[in-house]
């Protein structure tokens, strides 16, 4: 099951009706756009007993093209490691 941003607000609505939904949106957009810049400046994002998000450097190397085997630098770069509650894993993988 997906989310989109449209059907996030509506639940949050909801579940919130003392909220305006123009408020619920200027909250949300908030909060995505301080996690993206918390993550360009290398800083570890978590949502306790939800997630946490942490930007890993991938060192240069030296990588292989398996149809050629031709040899090929790969620079180094940003990557994001996801790390999903326990809480959150259990209820996700429970049966209904």
């Amino acid at each position: 099951m997906s989310f989109v941003k449209s059907d996030l607000i509506k639940e949050l609505a909801k579940n919130y009706p003392n909220f305006l939904k123009k408020d619920l949106i200027k909250l949300f957009d908030i909060t995505i756009y301080e996690m993206q810049e918390a993550l360009k400046r290398s800083e570890r994002v978590e949502l306790r007993d939800i997630f946490t998000i942490e930007p890993r450097v991938q060192k240069a190397r030296i990588s292989r093209n398996p149809k050629t085997n031709e040899k090929i630098s790969t620079p180094e770069k940003k990557a994001i490691l996801f790390k999903m509650s326990k809480e959150w894993a259990r209820k996700v993988n429970e049966k209904k």
